[in-house]
């Protein structure tokens, strides 16, 4: 059965708004838990236009199923996960002037460098995880960087205008799956998922893990964000892996 991890960097947004203390990110992952979040997601920014270190330290005490970090691959976020230990690191690509991040980690050609950086990290029992598009010869790639998981970027299927071309990034998404199981990785699914693009997923085996954020967080503005959890498991936890 997939799991459904839950985003909650939109809290900080939010907060950081008026640079104050609410609404907090901490109590925001308490809630997704409480609505049946099995795993928390953070990403902290070279920029920290978000999340704050402040909010992974707490998180790292108080969440109660599993810890998610999404982060560049630098120096000084290695030794940031390292020192907080998560249960999981995703390495994602970075630009200072993007909205939200915009496409894959390029893995082609950086396989040594990928595997140096992530070998004390998998040393301490962090899962590694990379956030790629569905293209093969990045998923061959991130298959010899030592990482057990990758996050397959849908980003573009999410943003698909025609059914033509929804259906398109589908094949590429279903596709990628198939081939990164084939290599041995977990596959993760995760960017601009929400209650009604993620419904072609069901019946598709082999996804380890939905990573969502922003329509749970919107939808909770409405109904709250422990039932806009509990919204989106139902959805996730009724297909078959």
């Amino acid at each position: 059965m997939p799991l459904l991890c839950v985003n909650v960097d939109h809290v900080a947004t939010l907060r950081q708004a008026r640079l104050g203390q609410e609404p907090d990110p901490v109590l925001g992952a308490h809630e997704a838990e409480l609505g049946g979040a099995a795993g928390i997601i953070v990403h902290l920014r070279e920029d920290r236009r978000h999340i704050q270190d402040r909010d992974v330290e707490i998180l790292r005490r108080t969440v109660n199923t599993r810890l998610h970090l999404e982060m560049a691959a630098t120096p000084e976020m290695q030794e940031i996960a390292l020192t907080i230990g998560p249960d999981m690191v995703c390495l994602v690509p970075e630009k200072r002037r993007e909205l939200t991040t915009e496409g894959g980690l390029n893995c082609i050609g950086r396989e040594g460098e990928l595997q140096v950086f992530l070998a004390p990290l998998l040393e301490r029992d962090i899962a590694a995880s990379l956030f790629i598009d569905p293209d093969p010869a990045q998923i061959l790639a991130a298959s010899q960087t030592g990482a057990q998981f990758i996050e397959i970027h849908t980003g573009h299927y999410a943003n698909a205008k025609t059914p033509a071309a929804l259906k398109a990034e589908l094949d590429k998404i279903l596709a990628g799956i198939a081939y990164a199981r084939e290599l041995g990785l977990k596959v993760n699914l995760g960017h601009g998922l929400g209650y009604v693009n993620v419904l072609p997923f069901a019946k598709v085996p082999g996804v380890t893990e939905y990573s969502i954020g922003h329509s749970i967080m919107s939808r909770a503005i409405y109904v709250g964000l422990r039932q806009a959890t509990r919204e989106m498991g139902d959805i996730v936890r009724g297909f078959v892996d």
